[in-house]
């Protein structure tokens, strides 16, 4: 079946986004886009192409498989920029998109001839992602912008980290990135759904620091009203429950235990063989047990650290504690969950036959649920082929372009 065949049954067929940014938050939202159905053009220099093909464990077939995995179901296609001709080419695919994505510094597009403006009065119908680090307004809105510094001033990485300790990365140096992808996947599904009852297009301005920043729970409204400066917590965090953090297990691995009631600090309790501990008389009330946090702390630490981590999770389960494990990759591959939610997805890469695993798209559609495709592509891979099919160039023509290295 071909790729417009797979894709004709999705949600988002027919709508058609051309992904011109690089690495991940812009091109992110594309790949979301791309794993429901639409027809995602993925627009490169024709020298190197995006970044995110150097960035990560190199594959047998050159790229990496950074790429491989967040460049799925895109159809590769190169064109400079900065060439009249290429600029040309670029306004008539731009003509015929419904979404463009991109995350160039603030600004560039509009050196170049390509703003929001001239593009939305040539296609007043075209969705526009502009994705980066601070937004298109405000004082830094001409500073660089990546995830590590997002991740900074959004607020979460001051929150990373044992008490009075270094600060350290929230989980992943990308995170800020998929963040914000996500975010713009949403912009954009709601300006497609504005454009469906009022003809008009819009832009979508995404800023890496929002994204972080709009994830940080009741940090604003504790500092607006009583100054509160949430600090690092490490492992456990005890302004709201008690015991609910990570704790270290018999065999040298690591649980996650969450008692956010008293209820299922009374579970805890059971799992424990210590029910006496959820009683009016001890710590059965959350206030007295994060009055008293530590020790509560040290009771668990000391019990998940007589017994194997499935010893401990196998008496959670059946006493209905939520607690799971802190799975590293390898505990993924092996997780019963994982396999029967399919969260995990083999695709063979044609030209060197193997077969690339990677996360599965989200979320789970009843009716239409998200395909994978294609891996990402190599580049240029389908230049011809989407020269040829949406601006009706010739072979003559394409070689000339090709010569002059426009593509």
């Amino acid at each position: 079946m071909t790729d417009a065949g797979a894709r004709a049954t999705l949600p988002l067929a027919g709508i058609r986004v051309i992904d011109v940014a690089t690495v991940i938050a812009a091109p992110y939202c594309a790949t979301i886009l791309g794993e429901f159905g639409a027809d995602v053009l993925k627009v490169e220099h024709p020298i190197g192409g995006d970044a995110l093909r150097r960035f990560g464990t190199p594959s047998q077939r050159g790229d990496t498989l950074t790429w491989l995995s967040e460049g799925r179901n895109k159809r590769s296609v190169t064109l400079d920029l900065r060439h009249p001709e290429g600029m040309a080419l670029f306004k008539e695919l731009v003509s015929q998109a419904d979404v463009l994505c991109e995350n160039f510094r603030t600004g560039t597009l509009e050196k170049w001839g390509l703003g929001w403006e001239v593009l939305h009065a040539l296609n007043p119908r075209l969705v526009m992602l502009r994705v980066t680090g601070y937004g298109q307004t405000g004082p830094y809105r001409d500073r660089p912008g990546f995830a590590r510094v997002a991740h900074a001033v959004g607020g979460i990485a001051y929150l990373a980290g044992m008490p009075k300790g270094t600060p350290v990365t929230p989980g992943s140096t990308t995170l800020g990135d998929y963040m914000t992808g996500l975010y713009g996947a949403i912009g954009v599904l709601l300006a497609l759904r504005h454009r469906d009852l009022t003809g008009e297009g819009q832009y979508v301005d995404a800023a890496l620091y929002e994204s972080v920043f709009r994830c940080t729970e009741e940090l604003a409204p504790a500092y607006g009203m009583y100054g509160t400066v949430r600090e690092r917590h490490g492992s456990s965090h005890n302004d709201f429950a008690c015991p609910h953090g990570h704790f270290a297990t018999k065999d040298g691995k690591w649980v996650a235990i969450s008692c956010a009631t008293d209820k299922l600090f009374a579970r805890l309790a059971r799992a424990m063989g210590r029910p006496e501990l959820a009683s009016s008389s001890t710590y059965g009330d959350q206030a007295e047990r994060l009055k008293h946090c530590h020790d509560v702390n040290e009771i668990v630490r000391d019990w998940c650290g007589s017994l194997t981590r499935e010893q401990v999770l196998e008496r959670c389960y059946a006493t209905d504690t939520p607690a799971g494990p802190l799975n590293d990759i390898g505990d993924i591959f092996g997780d019963r969950q994982f396999h029967a939610r399919r969260n995990l997805v083999a695709i063979d890469e044609p030209e060197t036959g193997e077969s690339v695993i990677l996360p599965a798209p989200v979320p789970l559609l009843g009716e239409t649920p998200a395909t994978i495709r294609s891996l990402g592509p190599k580049l240029g891979e389908h230049t011809d082929e989407v020269l040829r099919e949406l601006l009706g160039l010739d072979d003559t023509r394409i070689a000339e372009l090709r010569g002059k290295r426009v593509i």
